[in-house]
């Protein structure tokens, strides 16, 4: 085995291997993120499948440095940024993220409980609180090795619309032609949407999500060290991030394309282009595509709710407790975490109040995915500075490739908000 410096488990087979890579992935595609690919696929049929197959490599890119920078320093994004980076622009990044994440908790709840309404009837109001209620004692009574098993049979929700897609006919020559073959636009709705897709899937909270998940995973296995302590471990570490990071946003970006793929042969073909909400979705494909398709696709929304609420209060909690120095683990008890469980606690029941609130959830939501992509470009220009400073990655510093994945991601990202503001002011 060698000594602890050198030790990092190889004997686990690649299914073990997958962990914040596979959770982080699933995650993005929680129920808002359901109704912007539901509405791009309603909207525009295939036109919009490309989209996906252009995200994938970025997402991979920017997951696994946010990942490696976690795995090589032992800290979160937020701790790193405030070891080196102006105090200022720290607290406007973690303050934007509270606040987004928070919103988009309050859409997921709203949405998981339209699905549950759908499926059974009853009061939407109470499933909301439930589920919020249900999702925050999970966090704080679960210790972090027992809870992220269970964030992992909950990616398995996301299979509902992989079987959707088998309920329908689907012309797979067309799909193929539009997908690599697509008519782009410059029309402002088509625009939109666009930038809609690429901010749900390449999100801030993913981010801090995957960089704190790997400093978890060192916490809870004592063999496990920083790599700038441990450097022996590097190997075996990057080929371990590398697998469960192509395979978790691989995952994400298949189901996305699924999604959207269903709706566009079910909903776009039959003239229902508005989606508003991924339970309207849901109920939309009901007397087209049949009892089953409904089913699967309403019981996905609440599968997808439950992984995501998590890490969206768990990566604002990271987030605040990083930039503010505070304990911070999921494996500790809450009484030793205060106040990172206390974020968890307030950006969740925030987000329960905010669906007894008069606020339209759609354009709550809207202005979610407006400071997303607000702060993903900043997050990321911060990232990989970060990731190519030996200060803070040592020997570690990422490679020529992966230094050009990361920069074309936040490029494409800088790119879509400013056309998302030149869509505002047209």
């Amino acid at each position: 085995m060698g000594d602890n410096n050198s030790f990092e488990p190889t004997e686990k087979s690649w299914v073990k291997k997958l962990g914040p890579g596979l959770i982080t992935g699933a995650a993005d595609d929680d129920p808002s993120g359901i109704a912007t690919y539901s509405q791009a696929g309603a909207q525009f049929g295939f036109n919009m499948l490309w989209t996906l197959l252009f995200t994938y490599p970025l997402m991979v890119g920017i997951q696994i440095i946010s990942a490696k920078i976690g795995r090589v320093s032992g800290q979160g994004l937020a701790t790193n940024i405030r070891q080196h980076y102006p105090a200022w622009l720290l607290y406007g990044i973690v303050g934007l993220l509270l606040a987004a994440n928070t919103i988009n908790i309050a859409a997921d709840l709203a949405a998981m409980a339209d699905a549950l309404k759908l499926l059974t009837g009853g009061p939407v109001h109470f499933y909301a609180v439930g589920f919020g209620v249900f999702s925050l004692l999970l966090q704080i009574f679960i210790p972090y090795n027992r809870y992220v098993r269970i964030l992992k049979w909950l990616t398995l929700a996301l299979l509902a619309y992989v079987a959707t897609v088998f309920t329908v006919q689907i012309p797979w020559g067309a799909v193929a032609n539009k997908t690599f073959l697509p008519h782009l636009s410059l029309k402002p709705e088509v625009i939109t949407t666009v930038v809609a897709v690429f901010g749900t899937t390449i999100s801030p909270y993913l981010f801090f999500w995957q960089a704190s998940q790997e400093v978890e995973e060192m916490r809870a296995d004592f063999h496990v060290k920083p790599l700038t302590i441990a450097p022996n471990q590097a190997a075996a570490s990057f080929r371990r991030i590398k697998i469960d990071t192509v395979i978790g946003m691989g995952f994400s970006n298949l189901v996305a394309f699924f999604i959207m793929l269903t709706t566009a042969v079910t909903l776009g073909m039959h003239g229902v282009t508005d989606i508003q909400t991924s339970a309207q979705a849901a109920s939309a494909l009901r007397p087209i595509a049949g009892e089953f398709a409904f089913w699967l696709f309403s019981a996905g929304i609440i599968g997808t709710g439950l992984l995501a609420i998590p890490v969206l209060a768990g990566s604002a909690a990271y987030a605040m407790a990083g930039a503010l120095q505070w304990r911070n683990s999921l494996e500790l008890q809450p009484m030793l975490a205060k106040k990172f469980y206390g974020i968890i606690a307030i950006s969740t029941l925030l987000g329960v109040g905010l669906c007894f609130a008069p606020i339209d959830p759609i354009k709550a939501l809207y202005w979610s995915a407006v400071i997303n992509g607000i702060i993903s470009v900043p997050i990321m220009v911060v990232m990989m500075l970060m990731a190519s400073t030996p200060k803070v990655m040592g020997q570690f510093t990422i490679s020529a490739r992966l230094k050009a994945v990361g920069w074309a991601c936040s490029a494409v990202m800088a790119m879509s908000v400013f056309m998302m503001f030149w869509t505002f002011f047209k």
